[in-house]
Parts: structure tokens; sequence; C-alpha cells
């Protein structure tokens, strides 16, 4: 069942539904040269992702068209990844991309495999070590992360929800902010992933597991790249206490035993909160899994009832 949206125009006017975005797709594929016959839509959420029939490529068309730059910046951070032979999914050689099309960002990645089949939190802990230990080029130009700003932005642009609930994340949010300035950091500073968890890692056909999603790629304490496995474990219990214990075993650090690991998840965790509430007009289920992380947040209470999106 794909979740839709609300049919609002984006980008060039164009309405993203499945209709509207179908066209794009043609288009997008016109231009790289690629068939769209027979394409099957996989998701349309914040992006449309289509995995062509004629070839193993996923096409991912952005909503948001301001994403442009990180999306240029994603295929150049798979191309470096593929030089240096990291594992990580691939773009398609030969084809100049992102191209936009009507207003949107369109970009074209190599499948990893017919379904999606997400690989172990142990493997991610070996990546993680892995891509932690590279510098990266300068000519990448990853950004500085700033975690308050990214939060800022997406409660500034959450009109979906109450206003009694977004004060109230704001609030949450500012308070955070103090406690962000005052954590001190052990691990070093550099290229982090940006969004490393369980969902951001699959089994490749091959049987390899690889990184995806490369478009938060960034400069930043490594911790930020730790925090979802131990928040999962920790407060939702969707991993195990053996999960996790492989995965400080293999990555070799135990970012709980850290102080500011409380600080820290309370941060990932509003921000994965104010992501979900930007998915509340799209489904009933979207705006129930919201209303009950809200009663959470304000309680305290009841984040093991909280299911994964």
């Amino acid at each position: 069942m794909i979740s839709g949206s609300g049919g609002e125009p984006v980008g060039g006017g164009t309405v993203f539904t499945a209709e509207g975005v179908a066209a794009v797709l043609r288009e997008a594929c016109e231009t790289a040269g690629l068939d769209a016959g027979g394409a099957e839509l996989l998701r349309l959420g914040s992006n449309a992702v289509y995995r062509l029939a004629s070839l193993p490529v996923i096409v991912r068309i952005a909503r948001d068209p301001s994403v442009l730059p990180e999306m240029e910046r994603a295929v150049g951070v798979a191309r470096w990844l593929q030089k240096v032979d990291f594992p990580a999914t691939r773009v398609p050689a030969g084809i100049a991309q992102p191209v936009v099309v009507r207003g949107l960002v369109v970009t074209f990645w190599e499948s990893v495999q017919e379904r999606e089949e997400y690989a172990t939190v142990g493997e991610l802990a070996d990546l993680l070590r892995r891509l932690h230990w590279l510098e990266e080029p300068t000519s990448l130009g990853l950004p500085y992360f700033d975690p308050m700003a990214k939060l800022s932005a997406s409660l500034g642009g959450l009109n979906a929800v109450s206003e009694e609930d977004r004060s109230f994340l704001e609030e949450r949010a500012a308070k955070l902010a103090k406690e962000y300035d005052q954590l001190d950091f052990v691990l070093p500073f550099g290229m982090i992933h940006g969004d490393a968890s369980i969902g951001n890692i699959l089994r490749h056909r091959d049987g390899h597991a690889v990184l995806i999603d490369l478009d938060g790629f960034a400069l930043a304490p490594r911790e930020w790249d730790l925090i979802q496995t131990a928040l999962f474990y920790d407060r939702y219990g969707w991993h195990t206490q053996a999960e996790y214990a492989e995965f400080v075993h293999r990555y070799g650090f135990d970012l709980m035993n850290w102080p500011g690991y409380e600080t820290l998840a309370d941060l990932r965790e509003l921000m994965i909160v104010a992501w979900l509430g930007h998915q509340v007009g799209v489904s009933e289920r979207s705006a129930a899994e919201f209303a009950r992380r809200i009663r959470s947040l304000r309680t305290g209470e009841g984040r093991e009832e909280w299911s994964p999106f």
C-alpha cells in the first residue's frame, strides 16, 4: 500500500501524487536514456521511489525542491565511496545527475536487490567503524552538521499538527539546545553518515551489507552516528540486548556509558518525532503514531509502545 500525499502542488507546480510524479519519472528517464515502462512505485512520501523494470535501477524523486544541493552532494559521495571501495549504494555510470524535471529533483541509484532485506546491527557497526576511519576529500564539500538548526527548520515547517503540540516541541527543543551546547564529545570529529540506523543498511543481492541514503553525509562528532542504535535498544526495545552488545563490541565504543548520552538521545528522539509530525496529514497510521509519541514525551511513559517507521 502506498502512503500518498495530500496532493499539494510542489516544485514547478507538479502535484505530488502517483499520477503527478509518474509524468516526472517518464521525463527524467527519457533525459537519462532509461526506459520507464513498467516501473513500480515503491513509496510515495517525502520522496517518490520507483524501481525500473528494464534495469536494476531505483529512481528517487524528492518532494522538496530545495534538496538539490544535498542530492548533488549525495551523488558525489556515492561516486567517491565507489572509488575507495566502500560498501554503499552506487549510482549508475554514465548518467549526469541529479536532473530537475518540472521543478523536482530526480536521482538514479543502482538497485541493491529485488526486495528490501536489512542487514544486522553488527554489520552496521562494522561499516560505521570503517567509514569513520576514512578521510574525506575536501572536494566533497561536506557541511558541518548542526542538529539544532536542522531541528529548528523541521519544527518551523510543522503545519499539520496542533499549535499546542508544536509549542511543546519548540519548548523542548529550546531546553535541549542549551544542554547540547554543554556536551563534551569524546570521539574524533569527522565524516558521518548522518542517519545511521538499521533502516539504512541493506543486504546486497551478492550477500554483503551496504549503506544507503547518502544525502546526510556531513562533518560532526562521530557520536551522532551511534545514537540511533543505542536509542532504539534502550528506549523502544527495537533491538535486543544481544544485538546492542554486538554493535558495541564491533564498533568499539558504548555510547550509553558516555555522560552526554541522555541529552543526545533526547535530541535525536525529538528530531524523530518532529519528522513524523510532517507525515500526520499523509496517513491515519502516521497521525496515531505521532499522538502516541507526543504523549510519551509529555509523560515520560509508553516508549516501548512506539512502532518503527
